[in-house]
């Protein structure tokens, strides 16, 4: 902890909360519909690739990628798997209602549990053709399997639905009857249906497990040569599991970032991933992709409290959207290191192998980068909170690398191709 007193302290949370005054509209440019990619390349790792590196940029694609990395790197990607979230019913009267299934609507303590869940099982959904739905369930089914799959209504939530699924035959996991009723969330701004190639093109080569409704796009780009290629410089990697929520797509309308609500996500990290982290401190660890980055960076405010609270409970280890520019955590002064370690001792003292609670965390402008170096990502949408990620990391020379990629023909968001930003600590604040 600082010892620099009281002073030091008011200094430093009044440094950081100016984020909630950022203005949206700063963060902005024009994206042309023909910029954004409405399929992908043949080849995964054939995307272009700008590097960002002391403020200098070179332009490059995925295949080599391991010539910009620093030797004993360690790259942490996040391996969760896309499930066929939309489900279209059609009514007797050939209207077609969609349920996009945003996520479990039940207590959770492994996200593993809900997907393994047989016969029943509740969601919070958005609808489409809602207002179609006047009563009773809507089903659906699929001879060729003998799958029958029911859905009923149960409550209107202020910004989505929970609606409960039956299917038959029991014996059947939800995931596994998702897998076959439902289709792949392709993002909205892919305005086109989904394709059987999409199945596999919209899901990382090393995605496990079920859960998310969107796809870590950072990790797209990935394939098994590029893997190979790590180990002429000694590269290693980890994994970390966060839940991609269709929030990740949610416009900001407000006009300063106080009024907007970031989204939730569930995430999941073992001890042997943790300890990995500590264990390669000193060196570059990079995140492929914003989930990773926000996953990685929730684990060092977690940590920090457990040394603030040391009989804290799991569920209040989770980050809310403003917590880590607040008191108590914006006060603190630990190092990665000591708060990792006291996360990994809490979680032996209480019996626990993995991380599992919600993040909500908001990094944006302002935000002092606390374990990660280094961030592989998509070009992202204008006015995002993934745009204000991007800009906590190198602050306005965003514009310069996004104004070189619209100039230069790169493709733009899900299926698009990206770039590696050395993150530039510009604001520390000690």
């Amino acid at each position: 902890m600082d010892d620099r007193g009281t002073n030091f302290s008011d200094k430093l949370i009044a440094a950081v909360m100016h984020p909630k005054e950022l203005a949206i509209a700063d963060y902005t440019y024009i994206l042309p519909d023909e910029k954004i990619a409405a399929f992908p390349l043949a080849d995964r790792d054939g995307s272009k690739l700008l590097v960002y590196k002391e403020k200098v940029l070179k332009e490059d694609t995925y295949q080599n990628i391991a010539a910009y990395l620093p030797e004993k790197s360690l790259l942490i990607f996040n391996n969760t798997k896309v499930i066929q979230a939309r489900i279209q019913f059609q009514k007797p009267t050939g209207g077609v209602i969609e349920i996009f299934c945003l996520e479990p609507y039940e207590a959770i303590n492994e996200y593993s549990t809900i997907m393994s869940k047989k016969e029943r099982v509740r969601w919070k959904c958005m609808i489409g053709g809602a207002g179609k739905w006047k009563e009773g369930p809507l089903v659906k089914n699929l001879a060729t399997k003998k799958l029958d799959l029911k859905a009923r209504l149960v409550e209107k939530l202020p910004d989505a639905y929970v609606v409960e699924f039956e299917w038959q035959p029991v014996h059947l996991s939800f995931a596994e009857v998702i897998a076959e009723m439902g289709d792949i969330p392709l993002p909205p701004y892919i305005k086109r249906k989904p394709e059987e190639a999409d199945k596999e093109r919209y899901q990382t080569i090393y995605a496990a497990f079920d859960g998310s409704v969107a796809a870590p796009t950072a990790g797209l780009h990935f394939t098994e040569k590029v893997f190979s290629s790590f180990k002429t410089k000694n590269i290693d990697t980890a994994f970390v599991t966060l839940h991609v929520g269709a929030g990740t797509f949610k416009p900001v309308k407000a006009n300063k970032m106080e009024q907007h609500e970031m989204h939730a996500e569930w995430m999941d990290v073992s001890t042997d991933n943790i300890k990995k982290i500590i264990e390669t401190i000193d060196n570059n660890i990079i995140a492929v992709g914003t989930t990773s980055l926000r996953t990685i960076e929730s684990l060092y405010w977690m940590g920090v409290r457990t040394l603030l609270f040391p009989e804290i409970v799991m569920e209040a280890l989770s980050i809310h959207q403003w917590d880590v520019y607040e008191a108590p955590l914006a006060s603190s002064d630990y190092s990665a290191a000591d708060s990792l370690c006291s996360l990994i001792n809490w979680m032996g003292k209480n019996n626990f192998e993995r991380i599992i609670v919600k993040t909500q965390i908001l990094i944006a402008p302002g935000y002092h980068f606390k374990i990660v170096k280094a961030i592989i990502t998509n070009f992202h949408q204008p006015q995002s909170t993934l745009l204000l990620l991007v800009a906590a990391a190198i602050g306005d020379d965003w514009r310069k690398i996004y104004n070189y990629a619209l100039e230069n023909d790169c493709r733009f968001l899900s299926y698009g191709d990206g770039n590696l930003l050395f993150i530039e600590n510009d604001q520390d604040l000690i």
